[in-house]
């Protein structure tokens, strides 16, 4: 039998959905190559199964396999976005991180390494959670490859830049204020989007101010819409180095059940994915979708809706050129 992978413009995508069933094949992402298959990467992909710092419920470690699973639908071409995104990048999925689920200290250590030695091979990196602890490592190894602070859109139902629960201050309600704190988010250029639902106190939203986010509640997309969402993250990022940490719960439990910390009101996967096409022209760099947690995920709705988040987020960079910074030792 022939080659089943579709090949174009000298690069190994997809493997062919008319020569091999979709439930057949290779379990990576889209049913791509596998990193080890690849000379030269554009953009890789890592699976982070860690949920040591989770609050609620648990089971965010299973999430890299779920959406690995619910991304077997996904075609080549993008008639949204207008690109075939694995025939303008190389993309293949690097395996996952094995890391400590049992010293949240010594899982991020994990995984910064771990991430610095991707982005060795690959200058962008998406990541598939685990639970949002991740995205501290995952941001060190960030502004390390540009060389300084990385400008964030945070997509979330929550602020997760409290200062520490039961007195852990690395756990996943935390992860963007200990970046903060080390220098490694530009507080000039990043954002949260879709936060919404009760808050400890109206404290909350001042200390994440002084930290240098700007806002985007969910129920401002009643007046909004996706395209003002867009809007502002423009005028807030402009031309920075941009990351993008997507905790699933930022969707309404209706559209992403299977999740640690649901909240209702919550953006619909259409909404999001429009939010997400916005970003062609943006100089994205790297980006994840944490926090998908299949034991509550009836008929893979939320891996199917991650699934989607990422090959919107790929078609981005598709679009884009990285235009990254010199890196940093």
């Amino acid at each position: 039998m022939s080659d089943p992978r579709i090949t174009e413009n000298g690069r190994i995508g997809q493997v062919d959905a008319t020569v091999v069933p979709r439930f057949a094949g290779p379990a990576t992402f889209a049913r791509l190559p596998r990193a080890d298959d690849v000379s030269d990467l554009d953009v890789a992909i890592i699976g982070v199964p860690f949920d040591a710092g989770v609050s609620y419920r648990p089971g965010a470690r299973f999430g890299p396999g779920h959406v690995r699973e619910s991304s077997r639908l996904l075609r080549p071409y993008n008639p949204a976005a207008g690109v075939s995104p694995f025939a303008e990048l190389q993309v293949a999925d690097a395996g996952d991180l094995a890391v400590n689920p049992f010293d949240i200290g010594a899982a991020i250590e994990r995984i910064h390494h771990g991430a610095r030695s991707v982005l060795e091979r690959a200058p962008r990196l998406v990541t598939i959670g685990g639970d949002h602890t991740i995205a501290l490592p995952l941001l060190r190894a960030m502004a390390e490859r540009h060389g300084g602070p990385i400008a964030v859109v945070h997509f979330d139902a929550h602020l997760d830049t409290w200062d520490s629960y039961f007195g852990a201050d690395y756990v996943h309600g935390t992860p963007f204020r200990r970046a903060a704190e080390e220098g490694l988010i530009d507080g000039t250029g990043s954002m949260h989007v879709g936060i919404r639902g009760p808050l400890y106190a109206a404290t909350d939203l001042t200390d994440d101010a002084a930290l240098g986010f700007q806002v985007v509640h969910s129920h401002e997309m009643d007046d909004i819409g996706a395209r003002g969402v867009v809007e502002r993250i423009h005028r807030r990022v402009e031309d920075r180095p941009v990351y993008v940490s997507l905790d699933i719960d930022v969707l309404d439990p209706a559209f992403a059940p299977g999740t640690g910390t649901p909240e209702a009101g919550g953006l619909s996967s259409r909404e999001l994915l429009t939010i997400l096409r916005g970003f062609a022209s943006l100089n994205l760099v790297g980006a994840d979708v944490v926090e998908v947690s299949p034991a509550y995920d009836h008929a893979e709705i939320t891996g199917i809706a991650a699934a989607h988040a990422l090959y919107e987020l790929l078609s981005a960079m598709a679009l884009s050129r990285p235009r990254p910074g010199p890196r940093r030792s």
